[in-house]
């Protein structure tokens, strides 16, 4: 454990100091992003043949597959950071204040990635204006799209409100220090501040965690979203109430794994290992386990009902499910993190960072898989058989995978931009920290 005292010098150094490796991390991802782009762009000239993606029935397969099963992932990752980041102003989890920035911005990211999606799947960008914007009024009451939409926009505002409050207070106190050339940016964040509204902000960012951990089961991940499956009885691998706790529990692994990443890429890079102690990485492993342990009973349920005397529909779509190596190779994947989180606890050795890191890519895969699979079968098994036995087959195009490597390069872009223009880890952490060196940091 280092006994270092964290100053402002340390939050300040993403901004001042620019590595090579730096450059060489914004390549790969800028060219992981701008790959996708030209695939997108070739999917807008030539339609979208370009995809795996068919007409359902007829052409053999289905119409969505990773771009919706990609969108979901991203949408539970944004979802599950800031229930964390709430978490910890809500609950007094003042253990992980050096994270909850982060957690914050990975929301930002991961909503932007999964709004993207969505004008991808559309085939055409105008339609955003014609088919949702310019018919809200009607669309609202009867499209589950239109619902997704209203929600992550509400979302984002949401999140992009309790941000701006809380970098106000940041921005005012480190601006001599900050970059120049960002100075309209600073100005903007700062209109009309003085330092009696810092009661005022922390009372209304309270007020916002308390809406967002309320929002977080009943509309967001634990509600709107499942729903768009949840109530489609037509569908029997969709149908049913467990998909949304069940929804809920993979945002949130997701979550606490994409901030176990960002948190071990930002203390190696700038030394911050008397900011992001080990005792963050612990505690975010166990409460990554304790999400996952959840997340596999429910898994439990469901197999459970759709294999011990169910419809002949359900045991249809649930026997294929099980068979496919994508599912066993997803739940091995949490089970196997589950296991070595347990071992963890029972003998704290063979707790490691980079075990840690380990563990969340290995629970990112498996929930990127598990909501891809779990998209496609629902389409591949309906109630109804209309157009023959054969359900058809669907194998990801390269435009389709290229989308995930892209949005991943572009939420990496994302946090490699904003770390050159505002603090990731609040003053508030630092200032808590110094107030309080002897807890167990």
């Amino acid at each position: 454990m280092s006994t270092k005292s964290p100053s402002e010098a340390d939050i300040l150094r993403p901004m001042q100091q620019t590595s090579t490796k730096y450059y060489a991390l914004a390549a790969v991802a800028g060219l992981a992003f701008a790959l996708f782009l030209l695939g997108w762009l070739y999917q807008l000239y030539e339609g979208m043949v370009v995809t795996a993606l068919s007409d359902w029935g007829t052409g053999g397969g289905v119409t969505w597959g990773v771009y919706i099963g990609a969108f979901i992932w991203w949408v539970g990752i944004a979802h599950g950071g800031i229930i964390l980041s709430a978490a910890v102003r809500l609950l007094g989890m003042d253990r992980y204040m050096p994270v909850a920035r982060l957690a914050e911005l990975l929301t930002i990211a991961g909503l932007s990635a999964a709004g993207f999606y969505i004008v991808v799947h559309l085939g055409r960008p105008d339609r955003m204006v014609t088919s949702i914007v310019g018919h809200y009024h009607i669309t609202i009451h009867g499209s589950p799209l239109v619902w997704d939409v209203t929600v992550i926009t509400a979302y984002f505002v949401l999140t992009a409100t309790y941000l701006m409050l809380t970098l106000r207070y940041d921005v005012s106190r480190l601006r001599d220090d900050l970059p120049d050339h960002f100075g309209p940016i600073y100005s903007l964040l700062t209109v009309g501040y003085s330092e009696r509204e810092d009661e005022v902000v922390q009372r209304m960012v309270w007020w916002l965690a308390l809406a967002i951990i309320i929002m977080a089961p009943l509309l967001l991940h634990g509600g709107v979203i499942p729903w768009l499956f949840a109530l489609l009885p037509t569908y029997p691998r969709w149908f049913g109430g467990v998909q949304g706790p069940q929804f809920l529990t993979i945002a949130l692994t997701s979550a606490i794994s994409g901030v176990i990443l960002l948190s071990y890429g930002f203390r190696r890079a700038y030394d911050w290992d008397h900011i992001i102690t080990d005792d963050i990485f612990r505690g975010l492993t166990l409460w990554l386990g304790f999400f996952s342990l959840l997340f596999l009973w429910l898994q439990l349920q469901q197999v459970t009902a759709g294999t011990f005397f169910p419809p002949v529909d359900m045991d249809y779509a649930w026997a294929a499910t099980l068979e496919h190596p994508i599912y066993i190779v997803s739940m091995a994947l949490v089970a196997i993190v589950l296991a070595y989180i347990f071992a963890q606890t029972i003998r704290p050795s063979l707790f490691a960072k980079r075990r840690a890191v380990v563990a969340g890519v290995a629970i990112l895969t498996a929930t990127l898989l598990e909501k891809i699979l779990f998209v496609v079968e629902g389409l591949m098994y309906p109630t109804f058989d209309i157009y023959g036995a054969t359900p058809g087959v669907y194998f990801p195009s390269l435009i389709e995978i290229a989308s995930v490597i892209g949005t991943i390069g572009m939420v990496v872009l994302f946090f490699l931009l904003v770390a050159k223009v505002v603090p990731v880890v609040e003053l508030h952490a630092i200032e808590h920290l110094r107030e309080h060196p002897d807890e167990d940091h």
